[in-house]
This record gives C-alpha cells, sequence and structure tokens, in this order.
C-alpha cells in the first residue's frame, strides 16, 4: 500500500489545504469537492497542486504535520512551484 501527502488548492476560497491518505489521490479529491462538512466543504473546485509518495502511513503523516507547522502560504507556494 502507499500513501500520499498532497497540497489542495481552490480558486474559489483562495486557499490551501494540506493533508494525507493510503486512498487513491482520485478518490479523496471527489471527496474534497462534495458536499460535507469541514474544512474543503465549502468549495467543490479543490484541485491538486502537489504530492509526495510514501510506503510508510508513518511518513506521510509525518510530512504533512512537518508542512502544517509552518503555517506559511510563501513557504507552501515555494514547495508547490519547486516541483
Amino acid at each position: 500500500m502507499s500513501f500520499h501527502f498532497y497540497i489542495l488548492f481552490s480558486a474559489q476560497l483562495n486557499n490551501y489545504y494540506i493533508g494525507y491518505t493510503g486512498d487513491e489521490l482520485t478518490e479523496r479529491l471527489r471527496r474534497h469537492n462534495s458536499d460535507h462538512a469541514g474544512f474543503t466543504g465549502p468549495a467543490n473546485d479543490w484541485t491538486i497542486v502537489y504530492t509526495e509518495h510514501f510506503s510508510l502511513k508513518k511518513d506521510a503523516s509525518d510530512r504533512e504535520r512537518q508542512v502544517k507547522k509552518w503555517k506559511s502560504r510563501k513557504l507552501i507556494e515555494k514547495l508547490i512551484s519547486s516541483s
């Protein structure tokens, strides 16, 4: 099984979402774009702008925490543009 660290962007909200999953990215994106309660629920235009793949869940989770701790849009955009 593989795990994915990912960053989504919504033009409607002009915001990024950072997460990780063991699901297929297309299925996870579909759920983010469905009408639901939660951070990504208000918009349905989320797109994947960055991914990293890991063989261990812990590594994907650690990477998510690392990037979320940055709390910096500038650093997130630098990461995205470096890919």
